[in-house]
């Protein structure tokens, strides 16, 4: 068992190094940000709730704010309030967002395919 959880973790360190360095050089994304833009994207939501985000994601909601900020700065997403709820924040993928995500997408799973055995 604790050598099958050190290979789960080494091809994770390996899928998640490739990814960065690769999204990053070419599309100035992280990991991260590609996989938020990724779920947005195949939902085919104009809008995600915050919270909603950081749990397909695997975030803090903390963390996603501070990764939500860095993409706005970007012009990839907007912010926007809950008209029903003052607390709640709607996390909005713009044509940026949508043209970038469209742009990396076949670098992630360019890294994906030759890092992780096919299923």
């Amino acid at each position: 068992m604790i050598i099958a959880w050190r290979r789960l973790l080494a091809q994770h360190a390996a899928a998640w190094c490739a990814l960065e360095r690769e999204l990053s050089e070419r599309h100035d994304l992280g990991p991260s940000e590609f996989e938020v833009l990724d779920r947005m994207v195949e939902a085919g939501r104009d809008k995600y709730r915050v919270q909603e985000l950081a749990d397909c994601v695997h975030l803090s909601q903390s963390a996603l704010s501070r990764l939500v900020a860095r993409l706005e700065k970007a012009g990839l997403v907007s912010r926007d309030m809950c008209p029903s709820d003052r607390r709640g924040v709607f996390v909005c993928i713009t044509s940026e967002g949508r043209a970038r995500h469209a742009a990396a997408l076949p670098t992630h799973r360019a890294v994906l395919s030759a890092i992780l055995p096919s299923a």
